[in-house]
């Protein structure tokens, strides 16, 4: 094989996110055919066609471009998705792609696909040249994968966004106990180097869990939740904590189609006992205007109203968003109230957010942060590092990838539109 022409070797070309965290978008070649892996929208970006990468294929028909691969519903990994000519094939987790779908009835930042091949955990797809395994793992995002590409005798393993602290963490101890073998290229997310002390890992969603319960049990008046619908590990989260305290949860609308969308038996429903479905004013306008009545009747029974709240509000915890804020004060519920911030803490320096903590300050309302990342610690990184034993590694969804050197071996540092040999 040492004969073999250029052509014949499998190639890699990170369009963006080899210095960056979000906005990822990996295209590899082999054999003249090609394959894209993610293509998402950089973090505090406006969406917008131009950021679309430069990938023949894209935007024009091109029998080389076999499909895009999408490791998990997060816009920083689909957020451009919306902008490829839509009869090009998406791989997606079947999960991942419906609850893009129910967002999709609520917001810009949802999207759905017309040719879709779903994801299974380490079944193998063929794909012209390409073999591609995906393999579930941990994090914040629901239905998220890894991908093991593998083309003319050569392997490259994409981590996507992984931890090895939540809800779906025996996902990650398996990746260890049973990773992929032989890999020339490890492109490994190193979101939290930089960010956190390497020697400290990051808490459990059980311990979080422990902490919820606390909270939900010293707030007098209603508890807030601010976090986001799409973790669903944290909405899960959240019910346990409600169910431990006596304190009935009350979701919203978008929420709970988001809920419902997992397709999980096992994951908190909009029509459960003990969960209530309110559905703030900008969600009414939006069923109004598209003219989705069902979905309030699907939880007509389960539904509270703004005049209901104070009466519940001892008694309950409510997740929240600051566009709720102003109906919130006109339905009275808000004495005693508290409010745990259960997102990155970088967000609340924003200076979007500064009406929001004049809110806060003039209802009195204490911010508790409980929190814990969708990413995996310098640890547990080090440990898949150690497990897969890549021939190189490649720093990609990180700020600082000329620390990787620091932690691991083998690093090769590339950059933005070079294309490079697996």
């Amino acid at each position: 094989r040492e004969g073999r022409s250029r052509a014949q070797i499998m190639k890699v070309c990170i369009h963006r996110g080899s210095q960056e965290i979000g906005g990822t978008c990996i295209e590899v070649e082999a054999a003249g055919k090609r394959l894209v892996l993610d293509v998402g929208l950089p973090l505090d970006a406006e969406d917008t066609e131009a950021l679309l990468p430069l990938v023949r294929g894209f935007r024009e028909p091109d029998d080389t471009l076999l499909a895009v691969a999408i490791s998990h519903p997060h816009q920083d990994h689909y957020g451009l998705a919306h902008h490829l000519r839509p009869e090009l094939p998406i791989l997606i987790g079947e999960a991942a792609h419906h609850i893009l779908q129910a967002a999709s009835a609520f917001t810009p930042s949802g999207a759905t696909f017309a040719h879709t091949t779903y994801l299974n955990d380490r079944k193998p797809i063929s794909l012209g040249p390409f073999e591609i395994t995906p393999y579930l793992v941990d994090h914040s995002a629901y239905d998220a994968y890894a991908f093991l590409v593998a083309a003319d005798g050569k392997r490259h393993f994409y981590s996507g966004d992984v931890r090895g602290h939540g809800r779906k963490a025996r996902a990650f101890e398996t990746l260890l106990k049973h990773p992929p073998a032989d890999v020339d290229a490890l492109l490994m997310e190193g979101t939290t180097i930089g960010r956190e002390d390497p020697r400290e890992g990051f808490q459990t969603e059980q311990e979080l869990e422990v902490a919820f319960v606390a909270q939900f049990k010293s707030t007098q008046g209603l508890c807030l939740v601010w976090s986001s619908s799409q973790n669903i590990d944290r909405m899960v989260t959240v019910f346990r904590a409600c169910k431990r305290a006596g304190r009935q949860l009350i979701i919203d609308l978008y929420t709970a189609e988001l809920l419902r969308a997992t397709g999980n038996p096992n994951v908190p429903q909009g029509t459960w006992e003990g969960v209530r479905v309110y559905v703030p004013e900008a969600q009414r306008q939006q069923v109004k205007r598209q003219a989705m009545f069902e979905l309030i009747e699907r939880y007509r029974q389960q539904r509270i109203f703004p005049e209901r709240l104070t009466e519940v509000a001892s008694h309950a915890v409510m997740l929240f968003r600051p566009s709720m804020s102003t109906e919130l004060e006109r339905a009275d519920c808000l004495r005693g109230a508290s409010l745990i911030y259960s997102l990155w803490e970088g967000y609340l320096a924003q200076e979007r957010l500064e009406p929001f903590h004049a809110w806060l300050a003039r209802h009195q309302i204490p911010l508790i942060p409980i929190h814990t990342s969708g990413h995996a610690s310098v640890a547990d990184l080090k440990r898949l590092a150690d497990a897969i034993q890549p021939k190189h590694l490649v720093p990609i969804h990180s700020e600082e990838p000329g620390r990787y050197a620091e932690f691991f071996e083998r690093v090769e540092i590339k950059y933005d539109g070079e294309w490079w040999d697996v």
